[in-house]
């Protein structure tokens, strides 16, 4: 993209005031990830949760001049201003228009699964065949797919975009601005359909894309899929590909482990080793050589291509550093989409901390290096990092670009050596490298804690948790964050920071020093303290947080408390109300005494509060209804008392789900936001945020009649062979599911325990899982067995599961 502010505005019909004559190379949409501000727009988005115009006031103080908006705002000086009707159609009609006028072959890929795996792999296969663009990390929707073909520059011959939906009638709009030249669907699952009257309706909205499609190639092994499209688009080249002999591309045979796989492209046979073989990898190659057959690429270097494709890990990894560093691991891949996804993921941490950088040569990527390595520095230098470390012949000839204090070494090897990185202290320190360069040693040697078993937690997932919930909700209703006891043993600082960044309303904690570990890392968001001790009330008014008051005597000694302090403003409580839980609150007839206290005090109510006890209980609907009841009851009686009114609030995470109606001002969202509901359905729409994971130590040959572990708890009936793995109950896996009670994940498939689980070890059974090898990977619990899978083999709640974790266990966050 690379226009006027006059042209931008000829071409959308919009209104200009200031500047006509910049040059907009760069559409910005987020003011938080904002990562360079040259030839940079910001687009004022409204959502259905937010208003983008509240955001222009942060993007301007960030440096951008220009504005595109529904109006302007006069009380900011010296900005430009483009003023549209709809931001989000106005993005869509520069989009359609750039895209019709830039002559270069397209393929579009949509489906549920799948299609930012096969966009990056196709990308890896064609960029040096063609000066590629692909959509970045997953931007395909209504607002992705537009910002991703402004990406498009008359050097491109070949695009490769991503298109995405989730209700209908999504797709007739992005086929109207993205019609490509080559459809490719990849596998129809479950992802959306609840939004669908069924899976036909799902499909026809799909394939819509591909109404001036030439060529359409599709996953076949879906019958439906398969007569839809020979119905609607019988007059195109149609290519199918999948796992069943119905298919166009196929395997010949079924495919042997660690061996050569002989694909059938129509009667043409390709033959490549394969080193995976599960279904949705296998589904993948053959979609990929569909699409490079389709664009003339010789079998020989299919073969070559595919021999020598990257894992496609998109992701990004925080972890503590030794120092008080923090360390942001990417070192999967390097070209300028993923450099600026990273510095954009830099931008959600700690701005308070100073920043260094490890940066690499950027092999593959086919561009001119002076120009490339000039994009790359004016990126970096926006950053303003305190150092910055370039690794790499070619990146190292360019070091004069870069304004921080910049070291240049051959490799990584030499960078360790120097003993650099030993002098930075209390800074966020981003890694982002080629494989080539193995920086992940680099990782290896800054990281505070180096055991094998990690807790990783997933923020996408929990940004996607709370939307869901969000979603349920009016878009006025705000929503507190508990992040108590550790944020459920996840970190309450890095999952806090992560929820402020997104706007979070409240943060929830039990004790006053949990607020206060939060206060002086940064976080802002107001806090409020559900269990305020007496001694630390002082503590409570330093740090600006807000207390919940149960009693008459909390509410006597903090008020003297406020009056010791000096503070002249009226105080903001919580007044926690009794509605039959019998564990904290107010009742019935405490309230006239309570109101009249309360209009005579230097205190602000900001909420009344209950708690549900049994939501997530279907039996116990009516035991709820008459909590909520009480609460309407007692909470409306209260207010009438009082010359204002505060906000209410009772639902917790199940409440949200099932007790909808009753969303007051606020709810308070705790397992919902970690992707755990009793509620089947809203389950099935969660996503996954926490993986507990630990590798194989050892396996052993245990022979019939011998034992294993303290105590002699398991004897092998038979020659069997066991693992043993470095994590024990000193890690928060209790004894209890010892000798065969509970399983973990090993190949996709359960391994029983046995024995007695030891203080930092257990053993397992894995006679029945072929292929396996010391270092491989375990899975305690995420996908399978699940995380209620695993609280149920201890008989527990999953609360008690991730709250017992030891804090010795590495948490590792990420980004997909």
């Amino acid at each position: 993209m690379n226009y006027t502010i006059q042209q931008i505005a000829e071409i959308t019909s919009a209104e200009v005031i200031g500047d006509n004559k910049s040059v907009i190379r760069n559409i910005a949409f987020d003011s938080r990830i904002i990562y360079s501000i040259r030839d940079t727009a910001f687009i004022a988005i409204n959502t259905q949760k937010n208003s983008g115009e509240k955001f222009i006031e942060s993007a301007i103080a960030r440096g951008i001049t220009v504005i595109i908006s529904k109006r302007q705002y006069p009380q900011f000086e010296n900005i430009t201003w483009i003023i549209v009707e709809d931001p989000i159609a106005f993005l869509q009609t520069l989009a359609r228009y750039h895209f019709e006028n830039n002559q270069l072959k397209s393929v579009g890929i949509t489906g549920s699964n799948g299609k930012t795996i096969l966009k990056e792999w196709l990308y890896q296969c064609l960029w040096n065949e063609f000066s590629t663009v692909k959509s970045p990390k997953s931007f395909n929707s209504q607002i992705g797919l537009p910002l991703s073909l402004l990406q498009i520059n008359p050097s491109h011959e070949l695009g490769i975009f991503e298109v995405g939906i989730s209700k209908p009638e999504e797709m007739e709009k992005l086929e109207s601005i993205f019609h490509p030249q080559i459809g490719l669907l990849t596998h129809i699952g479950t992802a959306h359909l609840a939004n669908f009257e069924n899976e036909e309706e799902l499909i026809n909205e799909k394939i819509r894309l591909f109404k001036t499609s030439e060529v359409i190639i599709y996953n076949g092994d879906n019958r439906l899929v398969d007569r839809k499209l020979k119905e609607l688009y019988s007059g195109k080249k149609l290519i199918s590909y999948g796992l069943k002999e119905n298919n166009h591309v196929r395997f010949k045979t079924d495919v042997p482990r660690n061996d050569n796989a002989v694909v059938l492209y129509f009667d043409e046979e390709i033959s490549f080793p394969v080193h995976q073989r599960d279904e949705a990898t296998l589904t993948n190659a053959l979609a990929l050589i569909a699409v490079l057959k389709e664009l003339n690429i010789e079998n020989r270097k299919i073969i070559e291509k595919i021999n020598s494709l990257k894992a496609v890990e998109m992701r990004l990894e925080a972890v503590e550093g030794i120092r008080n560093n923090s360390i942001i691991n990417d070192y999967f891949n390097l070209d300028l989409d993923s450099l600026k996804t990273a510095l954009q993921f830099l931008n959600e941490y700690n701005k308070k901390k100073k920043r260094s950088l490890v940066l690499t040569d950027m092999i593959g990527v086919n561009e001119n290096h002076h120009q490339l390595y000039e994009e790359v520095s004016e990126l970096v230098n926006e950053q303003k990092f305190d150092h910055v470390f370039l690794i790499g012949d070619e990146i190292s000839d360019f070091s004069g670009l870069f304004e921080a204090e910049t070291f240049t070494f051959i490799d990584t090897q030499e960078l360790i050596e120097s003993r650099h990185l030993n002098e930075i202290e209390n800074q966020i320190i981003l890694l982002k490298g080629a494989r080539k360069f193995e920086i992940e040693r680099l990782k290896e040697i800054l990281e505070l804690r180096k055991h094998d078993t990690v807790l990783e937690i997933n923020l996408n997932a929990i940004l996607h948790n709370i939307n869901f919930h969000k979603s349920l909700l009016k878009p006025a209703t705000k929503m507190m964050a508990m992040v108590k006891a550790n944020a459920y043993g996840l970190g309450s600082y890095e999952i806090s920071e992560f929820l402020q960044h997104h706007h979070i309303d409240y943060l929830g904690v039990a004790f006053a020093d949990e607020g206060v570990e939060l206060r002086k890392k940064g976080i802002t968001v107001p806090i409020i303290v559900m269990n305020p001790e007496q001694h630390s009330y002082e503590t409570v008014i330093r740090y600006n947080l807000e207390p919940e008051i149960y009693s008459f005597r909390v509410l006597e000694l903090f008020d003297k408390a406020v009056q010791k302090s000096g503070h002249d403003a009226k105080y903001p409580i919580h007044i926690k109300l009794e509605t039959g839980m019998h564990r904290l609150g107010f009742k019935g007839d405490e309230l006239d005494r309570l109101s009249e206290i309360l209009n005579h005090r230097n205190l602000q109510i900001q909420s009344i509060f209950s708690h549900l006890s049994s939501s997530d209980i279907p039996d116990e609907k009516e035991f709820t209804l008459a909590q909520l009841k009480m609460f309407e009851k007692n909470s409306a009686y209260l207010i009438k008392k009082l010359d204002y009114t505060p906000m209410r609030h009772i639902l917790n995470s199940s409440g949200i789900t099932g007790y909808t109606d009753h969303q007051y001002d606020m709810v308070r969202i705790g397992i919902g936001m970690l992707g755990e509901s009793p509620n089947y359905e809203i389950q099935k729409q969660l996503h996954s945020v926490v993986s507990f994971k630990t590798v194989i130590s050892q396996i052993s040959i245990v022979e019939k009649d011998e034992s294993v572990g303290y105590s002699r708890r398991f004897k092998a009936e038979r020659t069997t062979r066991i693992a043993t793995i470095p994590v024990g109950y000193a890690d928060g896996i209790p004894r209890l599911i010892g000798n065969q009670v509970g399983n973990v994940g090993v190949n996709k498939t359960l391994a029983p325990i046995v024995g007695s689980i030891c203080m930092d070890m257990m053993m397992i059974n894995v006679d029945h899982i072929s292929h396996l090898k010391e270092g491989d990977p375990v899975t305690l619990f995420n996908a399978k067995p699940s995380l209620k899978e695993f609280a149920d083999y201890c008989k527990t709640i999953t609360y008690e599961v991730l709250t017992s974790i030891s804090p010795r266990v590495k948490r590792i966050y990420i980004k997909d």
